[in-house]
């Protein structure tokens, strides 16, 4: 039985890096123009390596949703494997199109990304590739679901990301846009921080078996307004509690070096609350 299981273990691991380098192909055929190693290893370009990071990351969450869960047996498994697989694979991909246009859309993020080596909007992108893939992971894992609920939750994993960006905006003093572009690292990082956090508490509202689109809405629309509602109160507590006696906002942005470290604990407050409040409810 042991060795059976080794077995199967060993054909799904070969089919996940399977499915890894075709995602790796889809991204190189989708972004031609882009020398990978060029601006990997001759130009050190870390903003390009924090994008790549979060689509490798991404790829690595919608991958596992196709393999978690109770197994129907090795044949049907891999058929949902190479079924879901490159779904999952193209929505990533398509993903890149709604983060340039709707949620970092106050700049053209390639020039950013790669004339600028912009690291703060490197690490916006990282954190919506992560975000996409959590969603997707969530999207696919547990029993009931199909295509039509893949596509489904993963058009409104995109528009919760979009919407996350329009709250995080209002709820900082600051324009996030206009201080990314000016090679605010540490804005960058805050803002991926809110991102990954919410997208983790959207990932576990539809997580699980699939039961009926009421059910599965009305989950995902109480958790999604609750991560809403945590984001200014969270801010709060990391002003308050993390960072007593200093303003984030003025670390973040009032200062001539903008505070990495503070921002950092600022993205900390986010990803960490969105587990204390999965592992709660």
């Amino acid at each position: 039985m042991i060795f059976n299981n080794l077995i199967s273990a060993f054909i799904y691991l070969l089919c996940c890096y399977f499915l890894f380098w075709l995602g790796k192909l889809a991204y190189n055929l989708i972004h031609r123009d882009i020398n990978v190693s060029d601006e990997l290893v001759t130009k050190d370009n870390c903003a390009f390596a924090l994008s790549l990071v979060g689509y490798y990351l991404g790829l690595v969450f919608a991958i596992g949703g196709v393999i978690v869960g109770e197994s129907d047996g090795l044949l049907e498994d891999l058929i949902d494997i190479f079924i879901y697989g490159p779904i999952a694979i193209i929505l990533m991909n398509v993903s890149t199109v709604v983060n340039d246009k709707l949620i970092l859309y106050g700049f053209n993020n390639k020039k950013e990304i790669f004339k600028d080596q912009n690291a703060g909007t490197g690490a916006v992108e990282l954190a919506v590739y992560l975000a996409t893939g959590m969603i997707i992971f969530g999207s696919i894992s547990g029993e009931g679901g199909g295509i039509l609920t893949l596509l489904a939750f993963w058009v409104i994993g995109q528009v919760s990301l979009i919407i996350i960006g329009f709250a995080y905006n209002f709820i900082t003093p600051y324009c996030i846009h206009e201080h990314i572009e000016k090679d605010n690292v540490a804005v960058g990082i805050s803002y991926a921080g809110a991102i990954v956090g919410v997208a983790n508490i959207v990932s576990h509202s539809i997580s699980g078996d699939f039961s009926s689109w009421s059910e599965s809405l009305i989950t995902y629309a109480g958790y999604f307004i609750l991560g809403i509602i945590l984001l200014p109160l969270i801010r709060i507590y990391t002003d308050k509690i993390l960072l007593p006696g200093k303003k984030l906002t003025d670390e973040i942005v009032n200062q001539e070096k903008p505070n990495l470290g503070a921002a950092f604990i600022d993205a900390f407050s986010y990803i960490g609350s969105s587990f204390l409040i999965t592992w709660c409810i």
